[in-house]
């Protein structure tokens, strides 16, 4: 075994399963996953630290923790269309592939979207669509989701993101200041929307027309 792969199954030990993360498919999809594919060669070292990594473009790959629990919290199924509102590095989107039909995920940066599109094509994924745009706004051509996953933080929940839920459906994202925020879920039943909220967490902004404005 690679000190790679040693790493990889620490941070499904330490970091995972010993903070309750407990679902199965979840946990085998991060044993598929090469998370060093999604970090700069410089930051090998850090590809599975208990920590955000630099991406580029002021952006951040999450902390591992947060992408476990946050998918958690979206509780994805086999037959799940899900929205990813800032594809990042593509490594979220990545375990959300693993774990759903098909996935549409939107980000601002067009470089960062060019190479996580090149990633995930490199390791084989073909349930992913790419576009480049204001993730606030949702993605109506493809709309109503059975999911939706915000990976970064919004001063408040975008009104849009949660029209575009199917009854029944969930939206996960960070709420709050732009130094903290709290991981919210929401849940769909006809016209009723339920929150709860969850741990403390801190993402980069959420830019955009129902985001932050810079």
């Amino acid at each position: 075994m690679s000190r790679l792969e040693q790493d990889r199954e620490r941070m499904i030990e330490k970091q995972m399963k010993a903070r309750g993360i407990t679902d199965a498919r979840l946990l085998a999809a991060f044993q598929r996953v090469p998370r060093e594919r999604f970090v700069w060669d410089a930051d090998q070292d850090q590809a599975y630290a208990d920590q955000p990594v630099r991406i580029g473009c002021g952006q951040t790959i999450s902390q591992p923790y947060m992408v476990a629990l946050m998918t958690q919290q979206l509780a994805v199924t086999a037959k799940c269309r899900v929205l990813e509102v800032g594809t990042g590095s593509g490594y979220q989107t990545c375990i959300l592939a693993e774990l759903a039909a098909e996935v549409y995920t939107i980000e601002r940066h067009e470089e960062l979207t060019e190479s996580a599109h090149d990633r995930l094509e490199q390791l084989g994924y073909t349930n992913v669509t790419f576009a480049v745009g204001d993730g606030t706004l949702g993605w109506l051509l493809h709309a109503p989701f059975d999911r939706i996953i915000v990976t970064a933080g919004a001063p408040r929940v975008p009104s849009t993101l949660k029209e575009q839920l199917v009854d029944g459906g969930r939206l996960v994202v960070p709420v709050g200041e732009e130094k903290k925020q709290t991981l919210v879920t929401i849940e769909r039943r006809g016209d009723t929307f339920t929150e709860n909220r969850g741990t403390e967490c801190l993402f980069v902004k959420l830019v955009g027309k129902q985001g932050w404005t810079s």
